[in-house]
Order: C-alpha cells, then structure tokens, then sequence
C-alpha cells in the first residue's frame, strides 16, 4: 500500500519510517507531513526521520501527503491529528491513529469522520499491551467488585499528556465492564486525609528522564492483591504494531475501530 506518515521527526514517526522502510512488500511510503517551517519541509524524508533514503519527501501541505497515499499513520500532536483527519475524510483515506490526549470535543469530531472513513484509534499498538487489556477485563468481571483498582503509569519526561492513553484505556474497559464512565470514578493522584472512595479507580502518572512506558494495574483485595505490569523496551514494537493497523483498515467500512480487532480477540 501507499503510505503516508505523518510527523516523521517524532519519536514514534521516526521508528514507523524505518519499520515501513523494512517491509517494502507491504509498503511504498509515499510522504511525510510535517509542520510549516521546518527545516526538512521538502527533503527526502530520510532527513527528517534520520533514516536510509526514502524516496519520498516531507511536505507541509496535508492534503498533498493524504491524497497521494491509501492510507495514513499518523503519531503527532492533537491539533496536528485533527488536521490529518479532515483530510483523510475529504480524500476517503484510512487512518491509523496512535497520537493520544484528545479533548471530548476532538474526540467527538473523530467519532464523526468515522461516518466517512475506518479510524483505528490505537493508545498502544502492543500485541502484549492489548492482550493486558483483555486481562484486565477479565479480571474486572470477576473479582472487580471486591478489589480496590490503581493504576500506576510511568513515561520519560517529554510525553505531554498524562494520564496516558493507555492508562485511561485500561480505566475505560474496567469502568465499562461495571456498567460506570470513567470519568465518574476516576480519581487522578492522592493528597491529604481521608478515606480512599469505594469502587474508585485510582491513577498515578510519574514523568522522569528516558523512562520506557510502563503500566502497572493494581487489583487489591483483603490479604491478597494481583499486580500485572507491562514494561517496554523498544518502541519498534508499537511501530510494528501500527504498520499492522494501518494494513488492517485497508477495505473496511467507515466506522471506530479497536486495536483488539487487529488482533482478532
């Protein structure tokens, strides 16, 4: 397939490059979108993304990139994503979207663009991330209503959004499966006194130096508790991860897709 990536700089971008740039039987990756004013904005995307040659250029024009490609990858900021995903819609493109930390209103107009074209909204692109997810949910339906549940989530000091997005995706499932919205129970950190909230679900995000991501879920029970964490070492994995995705949408209908889909669970 023709493949568009976009913010080819960025850490994820950069390792979604060289994966695709490996899979040449799978894709010919056709341009890379990057911001206005970059010193990159027309080389070869090798430049950008610290690679081999590409072959093909990093453009500022989105629509450009979107209308050549049949589909696009894109880890970048939210408003960058948005962008993406308007064009996406005007030229009927797949996109596979890693980039995490949208608002409700962001999220809602994704939701809308899915009228119109396959979204795989992905907050980790993990096998083993996603097989955590299906724990957790079974986890949830069994001992959930007799377990206090934490979260504990830890990334290197330049994400931006916190909790991450895989964290709340874990809190989504297991608010999901009592019958609750996250954003009801969710409590984010823990200061002063006072008893922790029944059937609350706790969050902790650490921020320090080149931490890989890593998730801890917590099910506390009287005289027992389950700790399950998934710990990365190589972000190459989310890269393969979302070169899978991006595959996986190629003929869907028009509609939100799950990375567990992906996957077949």
């Amino acid at each position: 397939m023709k493949l568009a990536i976009s913010a080819p700089r960025g850490k994820m971008g950069k390792l979604v490059t060289r994966e695709a740039l490996k899979r040449s039987g799978d894709f010919e990756i056709v341009g890379g979108i990057g911001p206005k004013g970059r010193d990159y904005i027309g080389c070869d995307m090798s430049v950008a993304a610290k690679t081999d040659f590409v072959g093909a250029n990093t453009y500022d024009d989105v629509e450009k990139v979107v209308a050549m490609s049949d589909g696009v990858v894109d880890f970048s900021t939210t408003e960058g994503a948005m962008e993406v995903a308007r064009a996406c819609v005007k030229y009927r493109k797949p996109l596979m979207l890693g980039t995490t930390g949208f608002t409700e209103e962001q999220m809602a107009e994704l939701e809308e663009c899915a009228k119109t074209i396959p979204i795989l909204i992905a907050h980790n692109t993990s096998k083993a991330v996603n097989l955590v997810y299906e724990i957790a949910r079974m986890l949830t339906e069994s001992i959930g209503g007799e377990s206090d549940i934490e979260i504990i989530e830890m990334h290197d000091n330049k994400k931006l959004d916190a909790p991450s997005g895989t964290s709340k995706e874990l809190g989504e499932i297991i608010a999901g499966v009592r019958g609750e919205k996250l954003a009801d129970v969710a409590d984010y950190g823990r200061k002063g006194r006072g008893l922790r909230e029944k059937d609350h679900i706790g969050y902790h995000s650490v921020r320090a130096g080149d931490i890989s991501s890593t998730h801890t879920l917590i099910f506390g029970m009287e005289g027992e508790r389950i700790e399950i964490t998934h710990r990365s070492y190589d972000f190459g994995t989310f890269a393969k991860g979302a070169l899978d995705g991006i595959l996986f949408l190629q003929g869907k209908e028009p509609g939100v897709y799950a990375y567990r889909e992906v996957l077949g669970l």
